[in-house]
């Protein structure tokens, strides 16, 4: 066997809390990759998702960007504290309906 095999934590899937979901946003602005966040966290990635769109955990937001700006105040002025925003891949189709109709 390999060390990493060894070495790897085993995660026991729980329940999000709201102190949880304060340092997902924090770990968001520090840039913390997703993949890590779902490994810490042991969660399906929705559900950080549902945190950064404030449909869990309302005012979260608010209480990690207080709390971020008093650990990092150096870095308080660096970060884009935006929203999340939900990116779709399809095509509305009210964009150009008539462009492949026939004259």
């Amino acid at each position: 066997m390999s060390a990493e095999l060894i070495a790897a934590p085993i995660v026991v899937r729980r329940p999000l809390t709201e102190t949880d979901a304060v340092d997902i946003w924090i770990a968001r602005w520090l840039r913390i990759r997703r993949k890590d966040l779902l490994i810490r966290y042991g969660c399906d990635p929705r559900r950080l998702y549902e945190i950064w769109e404030e449909k869990r955990f309302a005012g979260s937001r608010a209480k990690a960007l207080k709390l971020f700006q008093e650990r990092y105040p150096g870095l308080a002025d660096r970060i884009d504290y935006g929203r999340h925003r939900t990116i779709h891949r399809a095509v509305p189709p009210e964009l150009q309906p008539g462009l492949f109709d026939p004259a």
